[in-house]
């Protein structure tokens, strides 16, 4: 099973006011105002790990060892997008992402996004998902991809530089214990 994970959920014209999962989703999501819909799938599907799900085979998908789950839902009604929402919340956990993009709306929620931010007023494009989800998910970003990270969805927008300082830090610290511990033989014990 991947470590982190990423759903995203396709889908056309939507509305987070209606049922529990929506509300629910919505609640602790960061919505993206201004958002100009595309071809979000052909990328995301291109990603190293990338697997096209319905919304009832998202759990079995992650079990699997997918890093992202594409669930196309086409024109969903509100029952039917609230269905596939309590689907992809039920899968997720703590190290998930939950991205909805529809043809009129943006929403990130989980891993690495922060809730208080509530919504953002930057431009971003259909070409900014995947860029963004593959920053916060540490997925492999397509070569050609043109889109740029929604750094404004972050909790910490120096995500990566502070993982690698902690890595650093910490090799720093197994250097050290090694010379501690790199001693000869005889130097251990007094036996003269």
């Amino acid at each position: 099973m991947a470590e982190k994970k990423v759903i995203l959920l396709l889908a056309g014209e939507v509305s987070l006011d209606g049922g529990d999962a929506a509300k629910k989703f919505k609640k602790k999501a960061v919505l993206v105002n201004n958002y100009t819909a595309g071809d979000v799938a052909a990328e995301a599907l291109r990603v190293a790990g990338a697997a096209a799900v319905a919304p009832e085979g998202i759990a079995q998908a992650l079990e699997a060892g997918a890093a992202l789950c594409v669930v196309k839902l086409g024109a969903p009604d509100a029952v039917a997008l609230d269905a596939a929402l309590a689907k992809a919340l039920e899968a997720a956990d703590r190290r998930t992402l939950v991205v909805l993009a529809g043809s009129n709306l943006l929403a990130f929620q989980g891993l690495g996004v922060n809730t208080k931010t509530g919504s953002t007023d930057r431009q971003a494009f259909a070409r900014d998902v995947v860029p963004t989800l593959a920053h916060i998910a540490d997925l492999p970003i397509p070569d050609d991809t043109t889109g740029a990270v929604l750094y404004q969805v972050l909790k910490e927008t120096n995500l990566k530089l502070n993982e690698f300082i902690k890595l650093k830090e910490a090799l720093a610290r197994m250097e050290t214990a090694l010379q501690r511990d790199n001693r000869e033989p005889w130097d251990k014990h007094d036996c003269a």
